[in-house]
């Protein structure tokens, strides 16, 4: 039986949903109403080396004390869960997670399943994050929309009339690892190693490994300053802080990231045609209030403009994420929302 309603409860709209969005240190754990808001948020130790087991015992605990604390004991409907990939998403497993190690061919759907009598819903964390802005973020009132979240690496969701682009292989929405450079010599992609990927040269590792690699021709720059005594250190913190000064180079390299993620956007577009792209995650330049992220912006949209059709162009809006850090498990609470729905 449900449990009495709760000062909690009374402000919110029943059913509930479970997110979790599993980081490689942290797990984030939210509980949604029906409309998209937090009941309860609770962010725990991955603790990767216990392994995957302990972590769905841990994840079940926390959940029946937070649903006994609030009020919604049997009001809970489904859980959903984002986690880094590759995966199985028909099978529920977590295949090879580079962050997550000792969880390799784990069945973390039915483990969680089990533990909690609930239904799961799987996805990768990236179209977690991506199904968060177009529920409640940046993407909201629109059918489609393309998420790339710039980070230590660059993660994607594509979402095309209402639906999540998932893929046969689990490996649907991996925009970081589209082609943007077709050189013999381009850039190395952190994760995966392929060659000229958008990863290489659109993420904080990218930026970083970039920078590092023009000090040689910028002498006067106080990146120089940045760098330890093996030559590394450089960070893309350092560089948006750099370019925030004014440093030649830094503003240079952020231009250069600029006219890649156009290059990416436009490919992007011309395949599934959107008319919404969202950027994410932290490799931001600073965002839409420094006048650096505006710069940054400004010059995707310009290569993008240059690139596309002008009604296309037209017909695209193209800005940041609203949702921070919390678009992974809102985004798992609401596919897991869809989902119930779902005959």
């Amino acid at each position: 039986m449900p449990a009495p309603s709760s000062p909690i409860t009374q402000k919110h709209t029943p059913p509930y949903y479970w997110g979790i969005d599993i980081g490689g240190t942290s797990m984030k754990c939210g509980l949604v109403d029906h409309e998209g808001h937090t009941v309860s948020f609770e962010q725990i130790p991955t603790e990767e080396a216990a392994g995957p087991q302990a972590a769905v015992k841990r994840l079940t605990k926390l959940m029946v004390e937070t649903e006994q604390r609030t009020g919604t004991t049997g009001l809970v409907k489904r859980i959903g869960m984002g986690a880094p990939g590759p995966m199985d998403l028909p099978r529920g497993l977590l295949v090879a997670p580079p962050q997550l190690p000792t969880w390799n061919d784990f069945p973390i759907v039915s483990r969680l399943s089990e533990a909690t009598g609930r239904g799961v819903s799987f996805l990768n964390d990236a179209n977690a994050a991506a199904y968060g802005e177009f529920w409640l973020g940046s993407g909201a009132k629109q059918s489609s929309m393309i998420l790339l979240t710039l980070g230590t690496g660059v993660g994607g969701g594509i979402i095309v009339e209402n639906e999540l682009l998932n893929g046969v292989n689990s490996f649907g929405s991996e925009c970081g690892h589209i082609l943007v450079d077709s050189a013999p010599d381009a850039q190395l992609c952190g994760w995966g190693g392929g060659r000229g990927q958008l990863e290489a040269y659109a993420s904080a590792t990218g930026v970083a490994t970039i920078a590092r690699s023009r000090l040689q021709t910028a002498p006067d720059s106080q990146l120089h300053r940045c760098l330890d005594a093996e030559g590394e250190g450089l960070t893309s913190k350092q560089v948006h802080d750099a370019a925030v000064a004014g440093d030649q180079l830094a503003l240079s390299i952020v231009d250069e990231t600029a006219r890649w993620l156009g290059i990416a956007i436009t490919t992007l577009v011309h395949t599934v045609d959107p008319g919404n792209v969202v950027l994410g995650g932290a490799m931001d330049f600073g965002g839409a209030e420094c006048p650096v992220g505006k710069r940054f912006l400004d010059g995707i949209r310009s290569e993008f403009r240059e690139r596309t059709f002008p009604n296309v162009y037209a017909g695209t809006t193209i800005r940041f994420a609203t949702l921070g850090s919390d678009a992974g498990y809102l985004g798992a609470a609401g596919y897991a929302k869809k989902e119930a729905a779902t005959p």
